[in-house]
């Protein structure tokens, strides 16, 4: 019986239109391999030679026992720290054909000019038809992530009982990273974006000393990786009391999140689902301070495909997952987002991931 990994490898190698193909990206060797690793600087690569029908993993020397674990493979190779990775590749495969595929997002100009030093080909980009298949996820994929979401919903859920007036934004960073090991997560899917009062301004501020105040937005943007799945949740509060204004501006970004999606549906166009959200904030007078795209993919990585911004006529299709997040940011004063995970399942419906309550909460 066939792994899903085998699965996916025979899927990616039936497209393929090279002689050789090398997989760099740590987030792609585990999607076609379930091996899950950050080498570093160190050179690390799934090659698939099409010649003859070969799969070969290379790994760092140091990361040999962890591999040969995981990834059921014809061969798995180390590299130590004294030899040269594409000679190593040069040795072990033999004749290499005439054309090369490789990520062009994910193979440095360092190792490109390395390749092409050490081998004889003609190097083709191969990222996209590896980002077609990951963009379409399986019903045990969506498990997967529904795992990192319920974590960090934990996460925010005990920590924002942790939020006090005269706590600051990095003693609050502390809490909630403390939760996520508590609570099972192998790491953070990025670094935590804790912002209070006018920092709230900022989409994507660093936490400072900032003490939190009575009146305060509280921005919570977070997420956890899980058995190698991502979650990415935003919620926004309000310590002691909340203003008319503040409240105009939530429920401003509430309704957008939720025109953005209602409209949500596969064969539209992606960029309908970032036009629905931001017409409600421009029909409120916001326009100007919602100036980045409503959502993102998610999955193995924090950030991936698809990107959902007003300009992309890519047509939503099941099994997609992304974001959708927009938000008011006003300089000097503060800013709001709410941020929910949209799985577009088998019926081509919007499958709302995250359960977090949206509605303002004044802590």
């Amino acid at each position: 019986m066939s792994t899903v990994y085998e699965s996916r490898r025979a899927i990616f190698k039936s497209k393929l239109e090279v002689d050789i193909a090398f997989i760099t990206s740590p987030a792609n060797i585990f999607y076609y391999t379930g091996f899950l690793s950050n080498p570093h600087e160190r050179f690390m690569a799934l090659v698939f030679n099409m010649k003859t029908n070969e799969e070969i993993l290379y790994v760092p020397a140091l990361d040999l026992a962890a591999a040969e674990q995981v990834a059921h493979l014809q061969r798995i190779v180390p590299i130590t720290d004294e030899q040269l990775p594409f000679e190593v590749v040069k040795q072990t495969i033999g004749n290499l054909g005439q054309t090369a595929g490789v990520e062009a997002k994910a193979l440095t100009l360092a190792r490109y000019l390395e390749l092409l030093g050490a081998l004889n080909v003609q190097v083709t980009d191969i990222q996209q038809l590896v980002n077609t298949q990951r963009l379409h996820k399986t019903r045990d994929e969506i498990n997967q992530l529904k795992v990192a979401i319920h974590i960090i919903e934990q996460v925010m859920s005990e920590g924002i009982k942790k939020i006090h007036i005269g706590m600051t934004e990095l003693e609050l960073v502390a809490e909630l990273e403390y939760l996520m090991r508590k609570f099972g997560a192998d790491g953070q899917s990025f670094a935590s974006i804790i912002l209070s009062g006018e920092n709230a301004a900022l989409p994507h501020g660093h936490p400072s000393m900032r003490k939190i105040e009575h009146g305060d937005f509280v921005l919570i943007d977070m997420g956890v990786v899980k058995d190698g799945y991502c979650s990415d949740i935003t919620r926004t509060f309000i310590v002691g009391e909340a203003t008319d204004k503040q409240r105009e501006i939530y429920d401003t970004v509430l309704a957008a999140t939720l025109a953005g999606i209602k409209a949500a549906k596969a064969n539209i166009p992606l960029k309908q689902v970032d036009l629905s959200a931001r017409a409600v904030i421009d029909n409120k007078g916001y326009g100007d301070y919602f100036n980045n795209r409503v959502g993102h993919g998610l999955g193995i990585e924090v950030h991936e495909e698809p990107s959902v911004h007003a300009a992309n006529n890519d047509l939503i299709t099941t099994g997609m997952v992304f974001t959708i997040e927009p938000g008011i940011y006003i300089p000097n004063y503060g800013g709001v987002r709410i941020e929910d995970n949209v799985y577009i399942n088998e019926l081509g419906e919007a499958e709302v991931l995250t359960t977090f309550p949206r509605e303002l909460q004044i802590l």
